[in-house]
């Protein structure tokens, strides 16, 4: 993180939520925004069965406690911004839920990020190879801003933003 920092970035994206030694005290430290993001368990095994019994509380709940830690140790909540970290340790299941209710991050004080772009949760659901999901992901990512993402990472920025216009025309009626 602090390599980052010093080479100039102004966000970092952390997968472990501020866990890792001295991680909260570097962002304290710096100017940079810092991005929350939930998983469960560990990369190498975070796939294999993961289970909640209610997992947008617990997600929640973890965000939450994440975001009280990193305020309280001089992070101010402009600067905070949650993953929910959609295929981090959940099924299509848990992800779908997830995306389903959205607005339950989008009500914690600090902007949503999601990451949906070509997950294998869209291949799941559409049969189609991680080359084959480009409009899969534009249709996720569409749904997650309409819901109230903030900042949608995506592999195919054109194609979601010119989505997102045509969205944006038709419901603010820009051009009647």
């Amino acid at each position: 993180m602090q390599a980052a920092i010093s080479a100039g970035a102004s966000i970092i994206n952390d997968v472990n939520a501020l866990q890792a030694p001295g991680a909260i005290e570097i962002i304290a430290k710096s100017k940079v925004m810092v991005c929350l993001m939930h998983m469960k368990g560990k990369p190498r095994s975070m796939q294999k069965e993961p289970q909640y019994i209610d997992v947008i509380s617990e997600v929640k709940s973890f965000l939450q406690q994440r975001i009280d830690l990193a305020n309280s140790s001089g992070i101010p909540y402009d600067r905070l911004i949650i993953d929910p970290g959609f295929g981090f340790g959940k099924t299509l299941k848990h992800n779908l839920a997830l995306l389903r209710h959205l607005d339950q991050f989008v009500q914690m004080k600090v902007p949503v990020l999601v990451g949906l772009s070509r997950k294998s949760m869209l291949g799941a659901i559409t049969g189609n190879d991680v080359d084959n999901r480009v409009y899969a992901s534009i249709a996720a990512a569409l749904l997650a801003a309409t819901k109230g993402a903030k900042i949608l990472r995506v592999h195919d920025v054109k194609a979601t933003k010119d989505a997102i216009m045509i969205h944006n025309a038709l419901i603010n009626e820009e051009y009647s």
